[in-house]
């Protein structure tokens, strides 16, 4: 079977925050890589109203196969009471990023 991989996006209220999930994934090796970026502004739904929030975005690469823990992890660490937590399909990509992504994590 051939192995699949899978991009998770997690928004966080700050900075600081998001590096605090980030090397906790890392650390415990259920991600290859997160990318940070500042300066979101979200809108949304909340206790029955729109709502809105400046948040950090990260972009986490992993395999599909660890995406329980992943969740899991994040939601320990994470300050929100229901944390945006969403897995995307690589669908295609450089064998070379790939084969570093399987290497690079659990």
């Amino acid at each position: 079977m051939k192995i699949q991989y899978i991009v998770i996006l997690v928004t966080a209220k700050d900075k600081k925050e998001a590096e605090k999930i980030a090397q906790g994934l890392l650390v415990a090796k259920l991600i290859a890589c997160a990318n940070i970026i500042e300066g979101v502004q979200s809108l949304f739904w909340w206790q029955g109203k729109i709502d809105s929030s400046k948040e950090v975005l990260l972009i986490l690469k992993t395999k599909k196969i660890l995406f329980k823990k992943v969740m899991a992890k994040v939601k320990s660490l994470h300050s929100y009471q229901t944390p945006e937590i969403i897995a995307l399909p690589i669908v295609a990509g450089s064998e070379d990023y790939l084969s570093w992504i399987h290497s690079s994590c659990g």
